[in-house]
């Protein structure tokens, strides 16, 4: 089953992104979730069937964790 992959930049809550990062990463489809600096507060790695079930994975489990206000999703292609 061929999978796509996408990187999530978050932008969370001030003092939000460690507790994200952390609730973020135990999300089934999530293959790893960082705190960093700069715009974003939060990036994400995540793996899906398809692009419907990616768009799901983020709308209704990622986007549900408290503290985060937005999202970016970059799905990766390959060229």
């Amino acid at each position: 089953m061929a999978e796509v992959q996408a990187y999530i930049l978050i932008q969370t809550e001030v003092g939000k992104a460690a507790q994200v990062a952390k609730e973020v990463n135990d999300i089934d489809g999530v293959d790893a979730a960082e705190d960093v600096t700069g715009p974003y507060d939060v990036i994400v790695r995540a793996s899906a069937g398809n692009v419907d079930d990616l768009g799901k994975l983020v709308v209704a489990r990622i986007q549900a964790v408290e503290g985060i206000t937005r999202t970016l999703t970059c799905p990766v292609v390959h060229l």
